[in-house]
């Protein structure tokens, strides 16, 4: 695989932050991302990519496994496992950005009806961050569609 390794290094900065990774599981992953022709990465590969030990790798593609980050797979004359960047993952994400922004303007909602206040203000306030939430998970749930 051709890599860059400045595009690489902003890639594991921002995922590492992004998705709250380790390190390593960081590095996976925007490994993974120049992976383009999705052939797969073995987990030898990342030992020697990486110079990390077995139960490293291990632990960390199982934590990007169960968080549905990336995906396995098998060749059919091979025993090795692959691992591939999980295509679905964008959509996964931005199903899980709309159901929190939902939950929050529920809650909101919620103290905007037990606060119970005439002041005209704080209702404009309130309104204009209702209005900007609503009008984000709108256009979050149009591109989830085009997906």
């Amino acid at each position: 695989m051709k890599i860059d390794k400045e595009i690489f290094s902003e890639m594991v900065n921002f995922y590492g932050d992004a998705f709250h990774l380790p390190p390593l599981a960081a590095k996976i992953y925007a490994y993974l991302i120049f992976d383009f022709e999705r052939k797969g990465v073995d987990f030898d590969q990342f030992i020697e990519v990486f110079s990390a030990s077995k139960s490293s790798v291990s632990s960390n593609l199982n934590l990007l496994l169960n968080l549905n980050i990336i995906t396995d797979f098998n060749k059919i004359d091979e025993r090795k496992r692959f691992f591939v960047m999980n295509e679905q993952y964008m959509k996964i994400r931005l199903e899980e950005i709309i159901e929190r922004m939902e939950r929050e303007v529920l809650i909101l909602n919620k103290l905007k009806n037990f606060r119970n206040t005439s002041d005209e203000n704080a209702l404009r306030k309130f309104n204009i961050y209702d209005d900007l939430f609503n009008k984000i998970i709108s256009s979050i749930k149009n591109t989830v569609n085009q997906i």
